[in-house]
């Protein structure tokens, strides 16, 4: 009976210890991609769009202003050896008759990407311009007020194609629903000072990528899985497959940006969930560390979006004394934006996390997706006094550790003055 109590009590005491050796996985992250798996991609996931909640307004406060910030649409990736490599293993596995029945949605899937790729890294897709569209229209259907009449609108696209054709999308979709507006959109080296300000981030983040690679490296990883997927035999298979992991992160790079070419099927079947988990796990911790508010990283990082929270006190100022513009557009990129909302403290991305807990709290699907936006709203009472709420995917948020004036509403003032809050 001792002997036995032994064994028993030295195998859970190896069972804790290989529970403390590897991380947990996040059950927020989980659930959302056991819903909906193309939310594994992280910055490649599509926009998706939920219902609009409105607090209203203090009593008094009318919007009057509208500062904002896009990232472009849905877009290609880069490069194309990752499709032409699940292309060419499928195609050596349909000639020896050993692909399973739903590889073959996989090999019209892959030359679908290819074909949307077409040589083009970065290319804005349909479904970029008709998400950048909509954003739009929704902006000007909530907030009607804003653009009544024949009000000025300034545009700033980052010098980046994707971003012109996003800002196109949106103005054009603009002009749409109210031909009066004078619309001035413009492009240049100039703005990329504040739109796309990012230059050192790596080195300045390298200590923390460091770290994170270290915690990545106890996530289980199941490369052999899409040998059992992909074939009917997968002993047959390894002669056509060298390197099942290549296959895995060839599969997983077909899969995560298929949908922004609006191929809705569901890639990610043909991966194990432990592949799966492990590389949307490595996507977020290197877009959050990266960019945002990381506890090991983010008072490096965090200070390059400076200048565009310059350009944005700055306009608004203009706008309030003198009336002019209506709206401020600005396009650009991923990392500039996230780097901002963590600068301005947004609620839900620009939190402070250490390496271990980022994954159970900061989803990148949700927090960067293709289309992410940052609006600002800014209301005036007939007193003069200002007041501005904030909205990031068109959703209220607040700002961390600065108490609002009412509801998700804050003094313009107050805001100015905790410019410096991330820092807390």
């Amino acid at each position: 009976m001792k002997k036995l109590l032994l064994v028993l009590t030295a195998l859970l005491a190896l069972g804790a210890a290989a529970a403390l050796a590897q991380p947990h996985r996040s059950e927020a992250a989980v659930r959302a991609l056991l819903a909906e798996p193309t939310r594994a991609g992280n910055n490649t996931n599509s926009y998706e769009f939920f219902p609009i909640r409105d607090t209203p307004a203090p009593k008094g406060y009318k919007p009057f202003y509208i500062s904002h910030y896009g990232r472009h649409g849905s877009r290609s990736n880069w490069g194309g050896t990752h499709y032409e490599g699940v292309i060419a293993v499928l195609e050596q596995g349909r000639a020896a008759g050993i692909l399973t029945p739903g590889a073959d949605s996989l090999l019209v899937a892959a030359r679908a990407v290819l074909a949307g790729w077409d040589g083009m890294d970065g290319r804005l897709s349909r479904r970029g311009v008709r998400e950048h569209a909509a954003i739009a229209e929704r902006m000007y259907k909530r907030y009607p007020q804003v653009f009544k009449g024949e009000k000025h609108v300034r545009a700033f696209s980052s010098t980046v194609q994707r971003c012109i054709i996003s800002m196109n999308a949106f103005t054009n979709s603009l002009m749409r629903l109210n031909t009066k507006l004078d619309i001035q959109p413009d492009t240049g080296e100039k703005f990329m000072d504040y739109l796309d300000n990012e230059r050192g981030w790596q080195m300045l983040t390298a200590p923390a990528s460091l770290k994170g690679r270290e915690w990545l490296h106890r996530l289980p990883d199941d490369t052999l899985g899409v040998l059992s997927t992909l074939f009917t035999d997968p002993v047959r298979a390894r002669r056509i497959v060298k390197s099942p992991r290549h296959l895995t992160d060839d599969v997983w790079n077909t899969a995560i940006i298929a949908e922004d070419f609006d191929i809705e099927d569901n890639l990610f079947r043909f991966l194990p969930f432990d592949a799966l988990y492990r590389r949307w796990a490595q996507s977020n911790l290197s877009l959050y560390q990266g960019h945002c508010n990381s506890l090991e990283a983010g008072m490096q990082r965090v200070p390059l979006a400076k200048s565009c929270v310059d350009d944005i006190v700055e306009k608004a100022e203009e706008a309030i004394t003198t009336g002019y513009p209506a709206v401020d557009l600005r396009f650009g990129h991923d990392y500039p934006l996230m780097a901002l909302v963590s600068y301005l403290g947004i609620e839900g991305v620009g939190e402070r996390y250490a390496t271990e807990d980022v994954c159970d709290n900061w989803l990148g699907f949700w927090n960067i997706p293709m289309a992410s936006n940052l609006q600002m709203i800014f209301y005036k009472n007939k007193a003069g006094d200002v007041l501005v709420k904030f909205l990031y995917q068109e959703q209220e948020r607040l700002l961390r550790k600065l108490e609002p004036f009412q509801g998700p509403y804050y003094k313009w003032e107050t805001v100015k003055a905790n410019l410096e809050g991330y820092k807390r």
